[in-house]
């Protein structure tokens, strides 16, 4: 991708000059920069491992720890239904949904780069406060500070990444990202796995987050700015050097030169966020500022890397086999994203959003037929059951990690123009972080009251959000974001919303000559 992002009725037909190699700059730029992945990742594993281990059960939640015992070996949806408990997590969010305000500005004002090592630092800082908290107070607030962390690091990264890739190679580059997230979450699995038998066992896997954080904030300062960014700050002649050095030639113009009209389009416009709102950004608002960052947490998934060990030990697991039980799925994610990466450029992106949705509903309808036929207060799950249970969910985590998981931050990513971009991306974080932190924060207790009817209407909304790929998306593969606005203007239903420049002054004259 090049990056302009935004193109007038007269441009958009110089993306076929482009050129470039793939240098060992830009793979270490993509790869330094895909860690900000690992920051949520790493937590999204953690925390769920962490809510399942007794010794932090009972240093903070004794509650919990006693219902627990009580059940330990029985279907029970509401052994874990504790809201002070979900607020450990879900405060996380609520945090990276406040922060991704000031990202915003710094990313557009500052660039990339600040916002990647702003990131960095306040992750580490929740971090060392989570592993030495002696009360839930600390713990809230170190769970804030990685909010914090996290809302600029899924600001900044995804544009990062889309910014720096060729447009032939954007969805794999920019799914840098989910692979890292998913290698986070594996690899806290077994964290978690190795740290739950020891009484200070949590500490350490809530302190190892530093590691991710640390590594991100070495890289992050040998990392360059995004041309996009540099032109955009009016450092036009090291934006140029910095897109050769990233493109391998210095045959650059034509790229330059969408560059520097999406910049001047950039600077006119004062209100960015305000400007999201206009007739022609429609598609974009509705798309990828709000429905696409939505639908992601609606599949469940994220309920799932929350509280894979809970919902299995809430299943009649033993903390021990939960923990290899979500490790288990957790694998199939990093397995999926790898196929997503190899394909997603060739097959394309609605492809992947509608067959795995498909997957996705069969695996969550077998889930609850499962438990509507075996729960029961008091109800051992038999070992053919179980073993069941976790091929099923695996297979809907095979399905959200080659679609909703990835395509949910590179579609939005690559269909803002330059002008909004960092607003649009800000919305992007906003949403999914809002609603993250609801699921995180509803989960348990609608677990507890729908029982098996949760997974039904999980099923019911990726049904939901199937239809709204299939009728409003178009096809993004391999189109530089300098002309994704041409989708648009094509489109059935968005072309109403997004005709030419010169055709709106046509109308205009037209109107005003009658």
């Amino acid at each position: 991708m090049a990056g302009g992002g935004f193109v007038d009725g007269q441009g958009g037909a110089r993306a076929e000059y482009y050129e470039y190699k793939i240098t060992w700059y830009f793979i270490f730029a993509s790869i330094v920069a895909a860690l900000g992945g690992s920051l949520f990742g790493y937590d999204l594993g953690v925390s769920g491992g962490v809510t399942s281990m007794d010794y932090f059960l009972k240093e903070f939640f004794h509650e919990v720890y006693k219902r627990k015992q009580e059940h330990l070996k029985e279907t029970d949806y509401c052994k874990y239904d504790n809201q002070l408990l979900t607020l450990f997590t879900s405060s996380l969010y609520f945090a990276a949904l406040l922060s991704t305000f000031i990202a915003s500005h710094v990313t557009r004002n500052k660039g990339r780069k600040a916002s990647i090592l702003c990131g960095a630092v306040s992750f580490f800082s929740g971090a060392i406060l989570n592993a030495f908290a002696q009360n839930i107070a600390m713990l809230i607030i170190g769970r804030c500070l990685l909010g914090i962390g996290i809302g600029f690091s899924n600001q900044a990264v995804p544009l990062y990444l889309s910014e720096m890739a060729p447009a032939k190679i954007r969805g794999a580059v920019n799914q840098l990202f989910q692979l890292t997230t998913c290698l986070g979450i594996f690899i806290a699995n077994f964290v978690n796995n190795a740290t739950e038998k020891h009484p200070k066992g949590w500490r350490l896997s809530l302190g190892l987050a530093t590691v991710p954080a640390t590594l991100m904030f070495v890289g992050g300062l040998f990392l360059p700015e995004t041309p996009n960014s540099l032109v955009e700050q009016g450092r036009l002649e090291e934006g140029r050097k910095v897109l050769e050095r990233v493109r391998g030639t210095t045959k650059v113009d034509a790229e330059f030169e969408d560059l520097i009209e999406a910049s001047e389009a950039a600077k006119a416009i004062k209100h960015p966020f305000r400007n999201l709102l206009k007739r022609k950004n429609r598609p974009q608002l509705v798309i990828g500022a709000l429905g696409i960052p939505a639908f992601q947490q609606l599949t469940g998934m994220n309920s799932v890397l929350f509280y894979a060990p809970v919902i299995f030990q809430s299943l009649g697991f033993g903390s021990g086999a939960a923990l290899w039980s979500s490790t288990i799925t957790t694998g199939s994610l990093v397995v999926a994203t790898l196929i997503s990466m190899a394909f997603v450029d060739k097959f394309g992106r609605r492809a992947f959003f509608l067959e795995a949705g498909f997957e996705m509903v069969c695996c969550m309808v077998a889930v609850a037929v499962t438990l509507a036929l075996k729960f029961g207060q008091g109800v051992v799950l038999s070992k053919g059951i179980g073993i069941f249970l976790v091929v099923v969910i695996s297979l809907f985590v095979l399905g959200y990690g080659r679609s909703w998981g990835p395509l949910g931050w590179l579609v939005p990513s690559e269909i803002f123009p330059l002008e909004t971009r960092s607003a649009g991306q800000s919305m992007v974080v906003c949403v999914n972080m809002l609603f993250t932190a609801l699921i995180a924060q509803c989960f348990l207790i609608s677990l507890c009251h729908l029982k098996y009817g949760i997974f039904l209407v999980f099923a019911g909304l990726i049904v939901i959000m199937s239809l709204f790929i299939y009728f409003l998306l178009p096809e993004t593969k391999q189109v530089p974001i300098e002309e994704i606005h041409l989708l648009w203007q094509e489109h059935w239903f968005w072309k109403r919303y997004c005709e030419p420049e010169d055709q709106v002054q046509q109308v205009g004259r037209k109107v005003e000559h009658v």
